[in-house]
């Protein structure tokens, strides 16, 4: 399936002002799937997602494609419609202004879910077991956290990795970088010596990529949701039932051994 790929152009700033008095949250929706599912888009699904984050959401020959895309892809199918992806900064999802201003239904950006998060945008059942990690050059590793003295880490804004490393790497210096590519670009001209995102996509930095290596992982028992608006109990029920389908029939397996090459771990 093509997926279209639809650039957001609403400023960021204007976008969180206007998340705060939640316009849109009232008016009706533009137009339903099945099951009454209300939807921005005639005949589409509209995912908001921040790119790039591979294997989860990234643009290969012109097409966005990855693990959340074909996820989404089956909730896109049981509401017979078509996903449509929308490139946003991850702030304007975890704030809900995404969702406050109709730009898209659903958000599938290997978020984690977290107590705070929840309070402005509502979650699916968790769909991905996930933790952190910390890479580096193969000529500067880390162990450990004691091992990260002096270093300058690389984090991106907005993530729960930020969070952990400025609340525990005390003897580092934490560098806030806007997005995962170009924390990874940092490090790899030397302006970071380490970096710290959710371990996924690290691995697969590392087994593509020669001279870097993922020095430990962090235990933090996130888990990933796809992001709806507060409150879309109908949107909810078919997200859910989705991920109990893909699971209960194997296809869940099947996608993440094509994007991971493994088994899902057993829950």
């Amino acid at each position: 399936m093509k997926r279209r790929l639809t650039l957001a152009t609403v400023a960021v700033g204007a976008m969180l002002a206007l998340s705060a008095c939640g316009g849109g949250g009232d008016s009706e929706p533009a137009a339903t799937a099945e099951g009454g599912v209300p939807l921005v888009k005639e005949g589409k699904l509209t995912t908001c997602t921040h790119l790039s984050y591979q294997p989860f959401q990234f643009e290969k020959d012109g097409e966005v494609v990855g693990f959340d895309v074909d996820i989404v892809d089956a909730v896109a199918k049981k509401l017979g419609v078509e996903q449509e992806i929308v490139n946003t900064p991850f702030e304007t999802i975890t704030t809900g202004a995404a969702f406050n201003q109709d730009q898209c239904d659903v958000a599938a950006a290997a978020m984690t879910i977290t107590p705070e998060r929840e309070e402005a945008i509502g979650f699916s059942e968790p769909y991905f077991a996930a933790n952190q990690a910390v890479l580096t050059k193969d000529d500067k590793t880390a162990k450990d956290a004691d091992a990260l003295k002096d270093f300058k880490v690389g984090a991106q804004a907005g993530t729960t990795g930020l969070d952990y490393a400025t609340e525990n790497f005390k003897d580092a210096e934490v560098i806030t970088y806007e997005d995962l590519p170009l924390s990874l670009e940092a490090l790899k001209n030397g302006q970071a010596d380490a970096v710290i995102n959710d371990n996924g996509v690290l691995y697969d930095y590392a087994a593509n990529n020669d001279g870097f290596a993922v020095g430990f992982d962090i235990d933090t028992g996130e888990h990933y949701g796809i992001g709806m608006k507060q409150d879309n109990a109908e949107m909810k029920k078919a997200v859910d039932e989705t991920l109990k389908e893909l699971k209960d029939n194997g296809e869940y397996a099947k996608i993440y051994k094509e994007w991971f090459n493994q088994e899902p771990p057993k829950e």
